[in-house]
């Protein structure tokens, strides 16, 4: 059960033996009104859906990510009939909130409670690093032995690299890439700003950037970078399908993450970062606790929220084929050897396994068509 997106518009369908709902939502939120518009709706057509899921095949376990911190209303419902409940928690939303608006308050407080809820719901929790793991422990109250950290590792039989397109370089020698959301806490003015410095100040007319993604920033974004007479230096690709963005991956000769330095990047891991190690390529991005972990030797890393320093670090790389080159094999070699998903699929089953219990199997023995085991 999930919203429709680019590329992605079919309200049914099966997908490698799994049945899909899909539903609309408002437009993307930007605001607190926003954002208790698009909670709301979002609620709901969980809801229903899943009321529709359990009518028409069943299930055993629901297994339900963040944002938002509501879908243990849904977990509520079903719990009473023995169903299981999965958090797999993706973001840390009272640090998100902190980051997005830049204040504590009552929203604040009320997502820290709604994230105790949702713990004190769940049966096991599901932690994209030990950062996370930490907080469900801490500040959710969690079992340790309840708690399994699964990375959100790139399945290398999808993500690798395609054949380059010299197109995307707009007649440049040189390509940077972003891929990623376009919002607030995700730097993305920041990546601008040093663009601005490489471009204006440095005087390099060798390197084109390409921004794949959209967001609730996305047209301010243009619009900046407009402003700043960078429009022909930035390509913008709004919300991409896969074979793009592969492709924009596979031609980079850098690849960048821009992320602020804050309490909610801090403790996050982004899937960009490892996608752009799976596909050999070198990295710069911010000096956050979780971007080092995950990618190491792989990239550099800029002084806290400076672009002036972040644009040093992309033309150190441009300029240094060599490092480029073992920066990117290095990253390839990590995520091959320890951070692909081959390596966190054992541990999703172990999760599980821990809530699978003795009842909800013999619930499918002897089924022509057994059920799905979750929603």
């Amino acid at each position: 059960i999930c919203p429709v997106g680019k590329g992605y518009e079919a309200r049914e369908e099966i997908l490698e033996g799994i049945q899909v709902y899909r539903h609309t939502l408002p437009k993307e939120a930007s605001g607190g009104l926003g954002y208790l518009i698009e909670y709301s709706a979002a609620l709901y057509w969980e809801t229903v859906l899943a009321f529709k899921a359990a009518g028409a095949r069943g299930f055993d376990i629901i297994h339900g990510c963040n944002p938002p911190d509501l879908i243990f209303l849904v977990a509520w419902l079903f719990k009473p009939f023995g169903k299981k409940f999965i958090f797999d928690h993706h973001d840390i939303n009272p640090e998100l909130y902190e980051a997005k608006f830049g204040k504590r308050g009552l929203f604040w407080r009320l997502l820290t409670w709604v994230e105790r809820l949702t713990f004190l719901t769940a049966d096991v929790s599901i932690a994209t690093n030990n950062s996370y793991r930490k907080i469900a422990i801490d500040r959710g109250k969690m079992r340790p032995e309840d708690v399994y950290v699964v990375r959100s590792g790139p399945d290398l039989t999808r993500v690798k690299a395609v054949p380059a397109n010299p197109e995307w370089k707009r007649g440049r020698k040189y390509l940077v890439g972003y891929v990623g959301v376009m919002g607030d806490q995700e730097g993305v003015d920041l990546l601008l700003e040093a663009i601005g410095h490489i471009v204006q100040v440095e005087g390099r007319h060798d390197i084109q950037f390409c921004l794949v993604g959209g967001g609730p920033s996305f047209e301010a974004l243009q619009a900046l970078s407009r402003q700043m007479g960078l429009e022909d230096y930035v390509t913008f690709t709004g919300r991409a399908p896969d074979d793009v963005l592969f492709e924009v991956l596979s031609t980079s000769d850098v690849c960048v993450n821009p992320d602020r330095v804050n309490e909610m990047n801090d403790k996050s891991t982004m899937n960009k970062i490892l996608e752009y190690m799976a596909t050999s390529k070198p990295i710069v991005q911010f000096d956050v606790t979780e971007g080092r972990y995950s990618a190491a030797e792989a990239s550099l890393y800029a002084a806290a929220n400076d672009p002036i320093s972040f644009a040093e670090k992309i033309l150190e790389l441009i300029d240094d084929e060599a490092k480029r080159l073992i920066m990117g094999q290095f990253g390839r070699a990590r995520v091959v050897d320890g951070l692909s998903w081959k390596h966190e699929a054992p541990k999703l089953i172990e999760a599980y396994q821990r809530v699978w219990s003795p009842k909800a199997r013999t619930k499918t023995e002897g089924r022509s068509e057994a059920r799905p085991m979750a929603v």
